[in-house]
């Protein structure tokens, strides 16, 4: 891998133009497998910067409420079909930025255009109900309308897909957007409004600002004009925006962290799940929030299991995703380095036996880049800081328990509620399962990272905010307010007199 002599610089779009900002600083985005390997200059914005990307969204949106809530969803739909004809620059740009394998980058491109092509849709379905009512001479209806200006917030580690999801929703409900995306990953996701601007999207629908959380978030946060926010991330900054928000009385949405089981029982195929524990707990360096992160085994197939899971993730190959066949990547930059390899100190000093990984990976092909071995522990119990508190890499933690009941008490026993899965071939304790997981997601045989998008996707418990679900058919609610309407004919003699009798 070469350094890059020559570096793209990438402006905010405020409007119709991509403008730098008012600060005259930037901060370039360099590439986690190697950082010699520039990839772009992107803007370090100001809240005055998120004030005019403001007012253009705000004198943008009466137009774009009233255009019809199909063809709002036609752009949604063209954007995707742009995308896909550009699909390989995108899964390019992935691999480069956020050191995804390139099965993991197709992944999320694939995921992308199926969440747009699914949202697009929406435009066609933003019904509302009739109502009987108690005077027959009365129509009464419900229907949907815009909530306004909208801020989304996005994180690194799905910078497409995420960021898709989120503006599709709201430009087909009618809102206009004003657009931060994560400042370690912000080039994937400009080039996703690119190809919003490149289909002709009104100037002004979606409106971007780069730059700081602790400057562009605050003042997304702050500004009275922005009628609602979208947000995934960190619990700390959703925690800390939520309480902005609501003290303006914004409207807030999050999705955040993650500590996710996956329960073997001791009917499971081994096979099978060995494998989805790679899949979900080393699949985009674990850097997924709902990764696999707590194997929860029963203690009478521990030994099996866990020889057999050892056994295949020594066989992992991890490099820069650049060559295909490497199969992990590095994670996103020295900070997250250092916070995993400080959690696997935790885990062995706090008794956790270390099976395999580890450390940092090093040598020529790995001293440049973020790279940590695949990393097993096993002996983990329930009240362990690797149990209980969100890695956000490459490390799995195996628990055994001594039964069934033991198992759902421990996938229970942790803040977080994001997503979960077991594996059995024994249904009534599969539905048990289902009923009582704190989850949002949960799954029967199948990774934790699995979801489609006419499902609804979000947490409970510390994971979510705002009680109101992302993609699928419940995604609109977030983004438009009820009316309800009642009309009664007027009864007029001719000439248009009131009929007194």
């Amino acid at each position: 891998m070469t350094v890059s002599e020559k570096i793209e610089t990438f402006y905010n779009l405020i409007g119709e133009k991509w403008v730098p900002s008012m600060s005259g600083k930037t901060f370039e985005v360099v590439n986690p497998a190697d950082v010699r390997m520039r990839l772009g200059i992107c803007q370090q914005s100001t809240e005055e910067d998120v004030g005019q990307a403001v007012l253009m969204a705000k004198k943008t949106w009466p137009i774009w409420r009233e255009t019809p809530a199909p063809e709002r969803g036609l752009y949604v739909y063209k954007a995707a079909q742009f995308i896909e004809e550009r699909k390989d620059e995108f899964i390019q740009q992935l691999v480069l930025e956020v050191g995804k394998s390139f099965a993991d980058a197709h992944a999320e491109v694939i995921r992308t255009l199926r969440v747009m092509k699914y949202l697009a849709g929406e435009g066609e379905r933003l019904t509302g109900e009739t109502i009987p009512s108690w005077d027959q001479e009365v129509t009464g209806y419900t229907k949907r309308e815009p909530v306004g200006v909208v801020g989304i917030i996005t994180p690194w580690n799905v910078p497409l897909a995420i960021a898709a999801w989120k503006i599709a929703t709201a430009l087909v409900c009618g809102c206009t957007v004003v657009f931060k995306p994560s400042s370690q990953t912000p080039i994937v996701s400009l080039k996703l409004i690119q190809a919003y601007q490149d289909i002709g999207l009104p100037q002004g629908v979606i409106n971007v600002v780069t730059g700081s959380g602790s400057v562009v978030g605050n003042a997304i946060a702050n500004h009275p004009d922005i009628k609602a926010i979208s947000f995934t991330g960190s619990n700390n900054i959703g925690n800390h925006i939520n309480q902005l928000v609501a003290k303006r009385g914004g409207r807030f949405q999050a999705e955040m962290g993650g500590k996710n089981p996956f329960v073997v029982l001791e009917d499971a195929d081994l096979d099978l799940a060995t494998d989805h524990v790679i899949v979900g707990g080393l699949g985009e360096s674990g850097q997924r929030c709902t990764a696999t992160s707590r194997v929860i085994v029963l203690k009478q197939i521990a030994d099996p299991f866990i020889d057999m899971l050892v056994h295949k993730i020594k066989q992992v190959k991890v490099g820069a995703p650049i060559d295909k066949s490497n199969q992990m990547g590095p994670v996103i930059d020295q900070q997250s380095l250092e916070n995993i390899l400080r959690y696997i100190e935790i885990g062995k000093q706090e008794g956790a036996v270390l099976l395999t990984g580890g450390y940092r990976l090093t040598g020529p092909d790995y001293d440049n880049g973020y790279f940590i071995a695949p990393t097993v522990f096993r002996s983990v119990t329930p009240d362990m800081t690797i149990a209980q508190e969100e890695i956000f890499g490459p490390v799995i933690s195996v628990m055994e328990a001594e039964d069934f009941e033991q198992a759902i008490e421990w996938a229970n026993q942790v803040e977080y509620g994001l997503s979960s899965a077991i594996y059995t071939n024994d249904m009534k304790r599969a539905a048990e399962f289902i009923n009582r997981i704190e989850a949002g997601l949960t799954h029967v045989n199948m990774p934790s990272t699995y979801s489609e998008p006419q499902f609804p996707f979000g947490g409970i418990k510390a994971t979510g905010l705002g009680g109101m679900r992302e993609v699928g058919s419940t995604a609109i609610d977030f983004y438009t307010e009820w009316k309800t309407v009642y009309i009664k004919p007027h009864s007029t003699q001719e000439g248009g007199h009131r009929n007194e009798h």
